[in-house]
């Protein structure tokens, strides 16, 4: 540590206090422009800490990088500095935001702009949702932007909708994102005066006549409520300490039902989600412990659980004899999509109406849906991954006169209907329970209703993990082995036994099953791959836009009718063979019999049980495309480019099925 400095006059408290410069001239302004322009005394105070213990990498990590705005809006932690969430950066990104909006929209003044926040926050950051809205609506207010700020959380988290009601998709994200370089240093204190929404005749509060609409647009997803009214069944809720509890309780009673029973620990606003280790339904039964418990207590049949901001839904059955099962995405989609498409067909019995309507799913999702389209007439299309893109195709298709009547992505994202362009738990929650009170008087659970599915559009089995890889390079390496297979710039023709059919890379915009070999998805910045294989398997790897992952999605889909499907799928090596086939595209060693991939000092490839999974009853199968050649013979996707060591790390999420 070098010469004391003093800090900038803002009117800060801490403004006459010095800090001793580091050494490093881009930290040191990094440091000075922090204490120049933060008012947050609570993070103003973790930088001169950490000033203070000359703790310079935190200081860099912290001070040295901005966090990104992408199209899913802001992603970072909580916290003092420039890559994270707090009073400064969101006050930051909000005066950006108004330089590009003022460039798209002459109007703006008139316009205005809708802000909602949830329940998260951290209290040695003095940080919230609300309060960071409250920001944004300052920085606003501050150049007489009209503001529709809520008075109490709704189900969103910082996210850009733009006027269409869908996310923003790019290029808007890097546009925003250069405003923001821009407009770095706050532009007066009315930026920081988070009483301003108080005293603003610019601002004005939605929440009671929004809901109410909300409410009343749910009346068209309700097909049965004679039905409802009289269901005995009990269903158990839980809002994961997020905003879901009462917006489902008043969609239950909309629909005509009693109200969901809550998980009592779970069911108030709780940021530090005390009761869970991880708030995220997707993560299956060990997430939903208190649920489980208190659907037992009280005779409960079904589990409906919504994340914390409410846009995703978990549902979990029990079935006699047989303990809980948790569907996975990619499973309910299958009854979501059927129970929609049944209901609409219910009141247009015409077969020329289909014409005109559509279901939409993430690339990466499961095929169910077409398989559904191919026979009943309806039309199916595929996005990129990202219900923004789902939630702008609903915009387009819209505009020509079709319907979309559901939509998902296989992280329990669903959309019923096109109330709102973006993925909603609240009105799946209400939905499934519908769905659940029809089969009961049809002596069908949701298990068997699937299982008929499959029986009627053919069986899909799914597998879905990743694993990590913390070294960028050896990451794009793996995809350029992919893409130069022979050397010459082929992809691969065969996995193992297998033959690949057709290959789809979006990231190159490649498709061979086109007559143009153009693929007709955007292309995406980052890395995916698709191999179609002769047995009905279809793998996709792809590197995620926020983590150092490699995901894979694959899936086994049958033709209607095949018995030896049937029989695959009701036998938990039908996952087995998913995994095999993504693990072969991924160059792991697996033994030629079938069965887990062999150890070879490389543990992330080993793709470990769900807890609720019991061990496979003895199965003769013939050989799956697990011959997939040694690692070491040439014969595998990703020869020595594959990542060892520190590189790699297990997977760490798995879809329950």
């Amino acid at each position: 540590m070098e010469d004391t400095v003093g800090t900038g006059g803002n009117g800060d408290l801490n403004a006459n206090l010095g800090w001793r410069r580091t050494g490093d001239p881009k930290l040191d302004k990094a440091v000075q422009q922090w204490l120049d322009w933060d008012r947050n005394k609570w993070t103003r105070a973790q930088v001169e800490s950490l000033v203070a213990a000359g703790r310079l990498e935190d200081l860099r990590s912290r001070l040295c990088s901005r966090m990104s705005f992408g199209t899913a809006g802001l992603r970072a932690p909580m916290g003092a500095g420039f890559n994270r969430i707090n009073d400064l950066t969101v006050i930051q990104s909000s005066q950006g935001l108004h330089a590009y909006l003022c460039r798209c929209f002459a109007d703006l003044g008139s316009r205005g702009v809708v802000i909602g926040y949830d329940t998260r926050g951290q209290e040695e950051s003095g940080c919230s949702s609300q309060r960071l809205a409250k920001l944004t609506a300052a920085v606003m207010l501050s150049r007489d932007v009209p503001v529709y700020l809520f008075s109490s959380f709704v189900p969103t988290p910082y996210v850009v909708y733009w006027c269409s009601g869908a996310q923003i998709a790019s290029p808007h994200d890097k546009e925003v994102l250069r405003c923001i370089e821009e407009q770095l240093e706050p532009w007066s204190a009315s930026c920081w005066d988070e009483e301003l929404v108080d005293r603003s005749s610019l601002r004005t509060d939605p929440l009671t006549q929004i809901n109410s609409c909300y409410m009343d647009d749910l009346t068209s997803l309700c097909f049965h409520r004679d039905l409802n009214s009289s269901c005995t069944l009990k269903f158990v809720h839980s809002s994961f300490h997020g905003v879901g509890h009462d917006f489902v309780r008043q969609a239950f009673r909309v629909f005509g039902f009693v109200p969901p029973v809550p998980v009592p620990e779970q069911k108030d606003p709780d940021p530090n989600f005390s009761s869970v280790r991880c708030p995220n339904p997707e993560e299956g039964e060990s997430v939903l412990e208190l649920s489980l418990l208190l659907a037992e207590r009280e005779n409960a049949r079904i589990i409906l659980a919504t994340d914390p901001d409410a846009d995703r839904l978990a549902v979990a059955e029990r079935s006699d004899g047989h303990g809980w099962k948790v569907f996975s995405g990619n499973e309910l989609a299958a009854l979501l999509g059927w129970w929609m498409f049944f209901n609409w067909k219910e009141s247009h019995p015409d077969p020329a109406d289909t014409n005109s309507v559509y279901m939409l799913a993430t690339t990466v999702s499961s095929k169910i849906l077409q398989a559904f389209a191919r026979i009943e007439g309806f039309h199916f299309e595929e996005t990129l991954p990202g219900f923004k893109w789902i939630g702008n195709r609903i915009h387009e298709l819209s505009k020509t006169g079709n319907r979309v009547i559901f939509a998902f992505e296989e992280s329990i994202g669903f959309l019923c209907g096109s109330i709102v362009p973006e993925k909603d738990g609240v009105s799946a929650a209400v939905v499934v329970a519908e769905m659940v009170a029809y089969l009961q008087t049809r002596k069908l659970s949701l298990n068997q209703q699937l299982q008929n599915i499959y029986r009627t559009y053919g069986y899909h089995v799914s597998k879905t993990s990743y694993v990590t890889c913390n070294d960028p390079p050896t990451i794009q390496r793996i995809f350029s082995r992919i893409r130069n297979f022979a050397g010459d710039g082929s992809y691969p023709k065969a996995c193992g036994d297998i033959g690949i059919v057709h290959v789809r890379d979006v990231t190159t915009g490649y498709d061979s099953s086109r007559p143009d070999l153009r693929s007709v998805l955007p292309a995406s910045s980052s890395q995916m791959i698709t191999f179609t294989l002769q047995n009905g398997v279809v793998a996709t790897l792809r590197t995620s836009g926020t983590e150092p992952k490699i995901k894979y999605y694959t899936e086994f889909c049958a033709a209607p009718g095949e018995r030896s499907a049937e029989d695959l799928c009701h036998h938990r090596s039908g996952r087995g063979l998913c995994d095999i086939t993504a693990l072969s595209v991924l160059q792991r060693r697996v033994p030629a019999g079938g069965g887990a991939p062999e150890g070879d000092g490389r543990s992330a490839g080993r793709v470990p049980r769900t807890r609720q999974e019991p061990p496979d009853p003895p199965l003769r199968l013939a050989p799956p495309p697990a011959s997939c050649g040694d690692i070491t013979s040439g014969s595998c996707f990703l020869s020595s480019d594959w990542p060892t060591g520190d590189q790699l790390s297990p997977c760490r999420k798995l879809e329950v099925y």
